[in-house]
């Protein structure tokens, strides 16, 4: 096995670990999921966005996000609006009542994920991240050049 899939294999295993907490977190103190909490996210960082941007960024398909939507709506979380500058054009929006569920959210998403990672301390954390970093451009290149079959 070569050095690159067995790191890929421990990236995957970290990451599994670290979803499989924090969405039992949102479960139980929230009765959310990890997905809703992403969404939420993705709209607290960038403002209102559209159903496909929304996809994007969080690297699923839009029939998921769909679901979400329908969801987070229903539950008055978030808002359905038209573009300003072309009203063919939906955008989805944070509600004054999503703001406050989603800092409560995120406050108890970042104090699940310091408890998990406590045992690093700071310079193995920032050494993680600049690899990390360096690994995402590096994926960003080759998918950027049509994936790893090019």
């Amino acid at each position: 096995m070569s050095d690159a899939v067995r790191l890929s294999l421990r990236l995957l295993a970290a990451g599994r670990l670290i979803e499989r907490e924090v969405d039992a977190l949102m479960r139980a103190r929230f009765d959310s999921t990890i997905a809703r909490f992403d969404f939420l996210s993705a709209l607290d960082r960038h403002g209102p966005l559209t159903l496909g941007e929304v996809s994007q960024y969080l690297l699923v398909s839009n029939g998921n996000v769909t679901q979400l939507r329908t969801r987070l709506e229903t539950d008055g979380l978030i808002a359905s609006e038209q573009d300003a500058n072309d009203r063919r054009v939906q955008r989805v929006r944070l509600t004054r009542a999503g703001e406050s569920v989603f800092k409560r959210m995120a406050k108890a998403h970042a104090a699940c994920v310091d408890a998990l990672l406590r045992d690093l301390g700071p310079a193995d954390k920032n050494a993680l991240m600049r690899l990390l970093d360096a690994a995402k451009a590096s994926l960003r290149r080759s998918l950027s050049k049509g994936g790893a079959a090019a």
